[in-house]
């Protein structure tokens, strides 16, 4: 099944549509049809006959949930250990700058602990642990922010592309007058 924005279910949803399927479990057992078990718990008789197949071949075992499917691929004590890798900085796993990437991020966890994580796959673990992008915990000493100001004012709205007319456009590739 597939869910929106590709997100799956919460644990509680997880339980709702198990219970459902306990519930398809209790009519099976009391000889009812799968038009009239769908009808009832207003599901798909696909699915009713899904499930049919599952109790039948494992019987209650077989509608059960099997949990979440994206169960964590590190431990937390890997994780841990993650957390004082990246606290050492790239210089110490040989990059040639202070700046983390979510590709060098995923390299590292390959590095470390054998395990293959997708960019977005190490995004994703980084947020679930509270981590986020870094900023720079103060400013570059050869800013000049009055020079900033100047580029800013005078600069720009030269570089700057200039807005689109307000008049209606025309469709067609030809000039109105030209026929």
């Amino acid at each position: 099944m597939r869910y929106a924005q590709g997100g799956g279910l919460t644990d509680a949803g997880r339980a709702a549509r198990e219970w459902v399927r306990l519930q398809a479990v209790d009519r099976f057992e009391a000889g009812q049809g799968n038009r009239e078990i769908a009808a009832a718990l207003r599901v798909s008789e696909r699915s009713v006959e899904r499930w049919r197949r599952r109790w039948r071949e494992r019987g209650e075992a077989g509608v059960l949930s099997k949990g979440s499917p994206g169960r964590p691929r590190l431990s937390e004590a890997q994780i841990a250990r993650l957390e004082r890798e990246l606290e050492r900085g790239p210089l110490a796993h040989g990059w040639a700058d202070q700046r983390w990437t979510l590709a060098r991020i995923k390299t590292l966890i390959g590095r470390l602990f054998h395990v293959s994580y997708t960019v977005e796959g190490a995004w994703r673990l980084l947020k679930r642990h509270g981590w986020s992008w870094q900023q720079p915990a103060r400013r570059a000493i050869e800013r000049d922010d009055r020079a900033v100001e100047v580029w800013r004012k005078e600069t720009w709205p030269l570089v700057k592309a200039p807005r689109r007319s307000a008049t209606p456009g025309w469709s067609s590739r030809t000039k109105p007058g030209s026929r």
